[in-house]
């Protein structure tokens, strides 16, 4: 059982094995039955335990990082803190699941979603496979995310708009030079802006610090845009319908 929580194992994680594929499958699945039975997910009761069971999944496997890393010996304020964008990102979904507040709805979705969703399909996890913790808890973590913000949009009916995609911008570039001052004070690299990551990421094809910031941001409005365009084209479709049956 311990060999499951020492840091660094023999067991390396390959991108896109058979692991990788059927845990990306399984969220798949999820999703899917989330979005077959929105209607049942609807009712009070299923609907209250669903987000609260959402919430503690989130919020216990943020704790759990925070104790293993203490526990191995790699706790350090300079990269411990949960300043990423993921688990910021984490933090605000489950907050989300909680208030249902809109507001908040319209920047998780844009980054939470999206940094998660990344992070899934190529994951920083480079020592660690399943069934280790570190694997584990970086898919369900990640995953947790993404199920969390649609189920907003699934069952409780949270739609995105193009101001919300704009908004989520600026809110991340807000905490993005946040977090770049407080890089600079405690000398970390939280949301890798200060220097690139130490493991290859796609960091390292985007050029030299600083410039790869910029093609981040590139990458964030392209990325944000994929994530809105399915409402565009439903927004899209309803104004027609609604102008052919203002014509007849």
């Amino acid at each position: 059982m311990k060999s499951y929580f020492e840091p660094g194992t023999e067991n390396v994680f390959q991108l896109f094995s058979v692991q990788h594929l059927l845990t990306l499958g399984a969220f798949v699945v999820v999703i899917v039955m989330m979005f077959l039975f929105r209607k049942t997910l609807r009712k009070e009761y299923a609907n209250r335990s669903a987000r609260i069971a959402l919430f503690l999944i989130l919020i216990i496997s943020e704790i759990s990082l925070q104790v293993w890393l203490w526990w191995s010996g790699h706790w350090a304020y300079q990269y411990s803190l949960p300043l990423h964008l993921s688990s910021i990102s984490l933090i605000l979904s489950a907050i989300l699941l909680l208030t249902r507040n809109y507001r908040l709805f319209e920047v998780t979705y844009f980054a939470g979603v999206g940094s998660a969703l990344q992070a899934m399909i190529t994951p920083d996890i480079s020592l660690y496979t399943f069934p280790h913790y570190r694997y584990i808890h970086f898919f369900v973590s990640h995953g947790g995310t993404v199920i969390a913000n649609l189920f907003m949009v699934f069952v409780a009916g949270f739609k995105p708009t193009g101001r919300s995609l704009w908004r989520a911008f600026l809110c991340l570039n807000g905490y993005t030079i946040i977090i770049f001052i407080v890089n600079f004070l405690i000398e970390g690299n939280y949301m890798y802006i200060s220097e690139k990551p130490v493991n290859p990421s796609l960091i390292d094809y985007l050029g030299p610090w600083p410039w790869y910031i910029f093609s981040l941001e590139l990458i964030t409005l392209l990325t944000f845009s994929i994530l809105y365009l399915p409402f565009w084209v439903m927004n899209k479709k309803n104004n027609q319908k609604a102008l052919l049956q203002e014509e007849k």
